[in-house]
This record gives C-alpha cells, structure tokens and sequence, in this order.
C-alpha cells in the first residue's frame, strides 16, 4: 500500500526541504554592488505598492509627566483612511537637538508595554520596556502602536480564540491585493517624518530597535530607509526556512507572497551596510535559533568588511530566550549615533 499524508504541515515541511533558494548577495564580489539593486528590487517586488503620501496632519493630545522624561501621546495620518497613535518620549534635560529613537514593539499590549506602562514579563514583553530604557539614556523616542495592536486593535477580537488579529487582517488584505507587512512598514516611514520633524531631534541621527515583529519591521526599515542610521534587531534575525520549520511560528503581518527561496533575512540584512546593525540572539529562542542567527550573521560580516565597516555589525548572543537584553545597546547607540 502507497504511503500518503493528509497533514497540511506535513505538506509544507516537504514543500520547504526542497525549496531552493536564490543567492542575491554575490558575495564573491565580482559584480561590484550590483547585488543591492538585486535585493532591493526583490523586497519592493514582494512587498507590492506603498499608498500615497498623505498630510500627517499630527496633534498631540495628552502630556503625561513620566519623572525624567515627558510622554506625549500623538496622533497622525498615514492614508486617508488610516491614522497611528503614538508615545512620544523626550527626555527633560533635553534642550538641543539631538539623537532620536523609533521604538517598535513585538506582539503583546503595543506601544504601552515598550514604554513601561503595562507589564513586561510575557511573551515578547521579557525585558520589554526598551522604550523606556531608551529615553533613560536621553534619547527622543517616538513608539508608535502597529495595525492591530494596542489602540488599532479592532474591539470584536476574542483573546480566547488565539488567533493574532494580524491573521485575519492579513485574509483582508489579501482579498484586496495588499501586503499588512507593507502597511505597518509605511507606517513606520512616515514614523521617521513625525520624528525627523520634531525641534529637539537631529534629523541626521535617527536610529530604530524592534523585539520579534518589532524586529522584522526594523530590520526592513532599515534596509529600505536609509535615514535609520543604526538599528538593533532582537529575537529575529536568523532566517525564514529556519523559522518556517517551528510549528505555528509565523502571522500574518511578517509574510509576503511567495518570499520562500526569494529572499532571506541576510539579503535583506545586506543592504543596512555599511551603516551600523546589532543583532540581538538569545541561546533559548525557540522561535529564531541561534545556530541559525549566526550562521546568518557569519554570512553578513563578509559584506561588512567588503563595506569597509566589519565594527558596525555586532551579534550579541546571550543566555536568553525571545526577549529584548538591551546590554549592548547603550553602547552601540552612543558610537553610532
């Protein structure tokens, strides 16, 4: 009698062992930077078309005093039908402009758990309120709630149900012909404008950090926009096929059509070089392994010291699970920015 399966997951397993994958980096040098045009081409073609600029149109409608900071609840526009609620952290002493921070939150509460208003001991949220640390070291940081979490949570999900908002949006979005990964990262462009913009940031000196999703959206953002001058990635960077072999690890806000064997985390790593990436790898992470994160990070250093700048990537693996550590970051920040 045949062997036969009827396990969807099964399926994909099979379907993922023999999936090839494209080389886009050209790490043999030969054709020059040609590789970035090849990548940078790849990510635009799967995450599809950015909507139009809107007027941001930004209010702020609450001051709150957080001791040695101020946090400021804003609001602005990114789409005609679509707005972001926001922290924004500005640390009391300062008065000039300076060194500014986008804060990019993981699955969980949103932008309160990152800034330290609810708790930061589950799930993403270990070690989570990075935010908060960040204005702490005198750093503006602007942490902005993504499409379905926090305040842009929709009220009819059930917590019961286990089922990330994120899924069904991304049902929505694909009905339509849109990517909710090319959504929150739109969002998070215009981000970069609400904080260039501000009188006590320095427009020259904007970095991004970002745990789990808030990791795959700062890793993307840095690739694509070049104003993230250093970015920290925790609990991500590793690669899909590796992450794709975890049961039930994926949602639908960090998928794109068809990206299996296009496109991995390293070539969309590659084009942050040669400005400054550290990389955060617990050894427990179950959700990204750390055999996989260095291996992918032994792969990047090539195309760092081919940039002439190998001291601006930095892998910090830790004794950890999924979660923010944050015991380089003030470090990395301070040289980079």
């Amino acid at each position: 009698m045949r062997t036969r399966n009827f396990s969807p997951w099964a399926y994909w397993s099979l379907r993922l062992r023999s999936q090839r994958d494209d080389d886009l980096l050209g790490e043999s040098g030969a054709d020059g930077n040609a590789w970035r045009d090849r990548v940078r081409s790849r990510i635009e073609e799967l995450l599809g078309p950015m909507p139009e600029v809107v007027p941001l149109e930004d209010e702020t409608t609450d001051v709150v005093d957080g001791g040695d900071h101020l946090r400021s609840r804003i609001v602005y526009d990114t789409e005609p039908a679509m707005s972001v609620p926001a922290w924004l952290l500005v640390p009391k002493g300062r008065v000039q402009p300076g060194p500014a921070i986008l804060s990019v939150h993981g699955h969980g509460p949103g932008k309160d758990q990152i800034c330290g208003l609810t708790d930061a001991g589950d799930g993403d949220g270990v070690g989570g309120d990075y935010a908060r640390q960040l204005v702490r070291l005198g750093y503006v940081v602007l942490a902005p709630d993504l499409r379905c979490f926090g305040e842009r949570q929709d009220p009819q999900w059930d917590p019961a149900t286990h089922k990330y908002d994120c899924d069904w949006n991304l049902v929505a979005a694909t009905m339509a012909g849109m990517n909710p990964l090319a959504q929150n990262l739109w969002d998070l462009h215009r981000s970069l404008d609400v904080l260039a913009a501000h009188p006590l940031v320095d427009g020259s000196r904007l970095g991004a950090v970002g745990l789990s999703y808030g990791a795959t959206l700062t890793l993307f953002l840095a690739a694509l926009d070049e104003r993230v001058r250093a970015a920290i990635v925790s609990g991500y960077l590793s690669s899909w096929r590796a992450a794709h072999a975890v049961p039930w690890n994926m949602c639908g806000s960090q998928v794109m059509f068809g990206q299996l064997g296009r496109l991995e985390h390293t070539d969309v790593a590659a084009l942050v070089a040669p400005r400054a990436l550290l990389v955060e790898s617990g050894t427990e992470d179950l959700i990204f392994p750390v055999e996989s994160a260095r291996a992918a990070v032994e792969r990047l250093r090539r195309i760092w010291e081919r940039e002439g700048a190998p001291g601006a990537l930095v892998h910090d693996v830790f004794e950890g699970g999924h979660q923010w550590h944050g015991i380089e970051a003030g470090a990395f920040l301070t040289t980079h920015l």
